[in-house]
């Protein structure tokens, strides 16, 4: 028997990318899964995930043999997440397994982050966490079992430049799950954290991260930054897969990290081996 058979799971930003690959590994460990995305543009160097590619991600979940659920839903708005999971419930039963996964990145320097694009990405990158968590918890609370996982990042363990508005929402994922773990650990809810290294999406594919990596060239592109990027890593690697991350989430859902909470994964190809212990 596959190790989630029976559950039902959310994740949220699933239409592309590392929810894309959080989807498919859950149906493949035999969840039904409820999946949901912005499908918009928010201000970020590469472009928003669109409905199509929503569809997609619901055709490769139920491609797997799995039920699946796709709604566009803003992680900014808790009552639409809320409606989300009590469809979840009416039409799959129950929910068992949050991913909250949905982000966005838009480098900057300090001085021209604009009060605007500070709101933007916390109120993406952590109140969609905290509405994520507060849509799914009562449910999961009355199950008496749950398991939530939210992506945080590397920037979530150390300090990158220009990107301060980032940093903080991923520092702050950490602190988010801590706390929570706690509050929840009575109720069989288990709640952690990932911190994913560069991983192969849109969001590090796009100008603004090349011209970060190599200010020294006048149009950078892929390529110009691999070196850079390969440094970072130990294993001499540029990038992670989102299958990498997803096979962390996978673990961490599953009954074999049942006592594991309140902890933070990294998946960073040896980049934590530099951080204090």
């Amino acid at each position: 028997m596959s190790r989630l058979e029976g559950k039902v799971a959310l994740v949220t930003g699933g239409a592309r990318g590392q929810g894309r690959a959080h989807a498919i590994r859950l149906a493949r460990e035999g969840a039904d899964v409820v999946i949901c995305d912005i499908c918009e543009y928010l201000a970020t160097p590469y472009p928003g995930a669109t409905k199509e590619q929503l569809e997609e991600t619901q055709a490769l979940v139920e491609g797997e043999g799995r039920r699946c659920v796709a709604e566009r839903i803003d992680v900014r708005d808790l009552p639409a997440l809320q409606a989300l999971a009590g469809r979840a419930v009416a039409e799959l039963g129950r929910i068992d397994i949050l991913v909250a996964n949905a982000g966005i990145l838009s480098p900057q320097p300090f001085e021209e982050i604009s009060a605007e694009d500070w709101s933007r990405m916390l109120d993406v990158n952590l109140t969609g966490v905290f509405h994520s968590m507060q849509a799914v918890v009562p449910a999961m609370k009355q199950q008496g079992y749950g398991r939530i996982v939210a992506t945080s990042s590397m920037a979530g363990r150390q300090a990158y430049a220009s990107n301060a508005h980032y940093v903080a929402s991923k520092w702050g994922v950490v602190g988010l799950v801590k706390a929570v773990a706690i509050d929840l650990g009575p109720f069989g809810i288990t709640v952690n954290a990932l911190c994913p290294t560069n991983v192969a999406t849109d969001m590090i594919f796009n100008d603004a991260v090349y011209r970060l990596f190599r200010p020294d060239l006048e149009n950078p592109g892929v390529d110009d930054i691999v070196p850079l990027m390969t440094q970072m890593h130990p294993q001499a690697v540029p990038w992670i897969a989102p299958e990498d991350v997803a096979d962390a989430a996978a673990f961490l859902v599953s009954d074999q990290a049942r006592h594991i909470t309140g902890e933070v994964l990294t998946v960073s190809a040896g980049l934590i081996a530099s951080n204090s212990a």
